[in-house]
């Protein structure tokens, strides 16, 4: 697994290998960015912004965020052994400035009464589970997003998400297992 594009591009970053960890492929990421950036739909700037990344295991999405130029990343993550490896690699690419590691559940997370705010929230919650859309239930009641962001959601091609009382889809693409949802939080 490595660093698809930016500064950092073609650096290794390490993964897990687990029966309940599935790494983001470097494809699908690179189709995730590509949107981003070439979407007459979405109207986000990567530079520049502060990105927060749910179930983040091994931190794949963040650090590809970094070497494209996002500002900070906070990850979420409550698995030791995916902390294990998160905290290897911010350490094998420096990043130790640029990210902020909590070690905890996200519900518990979000509670906390955060003031901070974020452009891009990822979530990246295990397939075979739904609770993630209490999770959007909670960031949407706390506000924890600027008027300008985006919501990525990565689920497996055949879930049936109802989404429609929390996000406005924008943008659905599927590759190989991965189905990606680009979306904003209802006002």
């Amino acid at each position: 697994m490595r660093i698809v594009s930016g500064k950092f591009k073609g650096k290794p970053i390490v993964f897990l290998k687990s029966i309940t960890t599935r790494p983001l492929k470097d494809s699908v990421r690179e189709n995730i960015f590509n949107v981003l950036a070439h979407s007459n739909l979405l109207d986000i700037n990567l530079k520049k912004s502060n990105v927060l990344d749910l179930y983040s295991g091994v931190g794949s999405f963040g650090f590809e965020c970094i070497s494209r130029g996002a500002d900070k990343i906070t990850f979420v993550e409550k698995s030791k052994n995916a902390l294990q490896i998160l905290n290897k690699n911010i350490i094998n690419l420096s990043l130790q400035n640029q990210t902020n590691v909590v070690v905890d559940k996200i519900e518990n997370f979000l509670n906390k009464g955060l003031s901070e705010k974020f452009e891009i929230i990822f979530l990246d919650p295990p397939f075979a589970e739904d609770c993630y859309i209490e999770v959007l239930k909670l960031i949407r009641k706390i506000k924890i997003y600027k008027k300008n962001h985006i919501i990525i959601i990565h689920r497996d091609k055949k879930s049936k998400d109802d989404l429609n009382e929390i996000i406005n889809p924008i943008v659905i693409k599927k590759y190989g297992r991965s189905k990606i949802i680009f979306g904003k939080f209802l006002n």
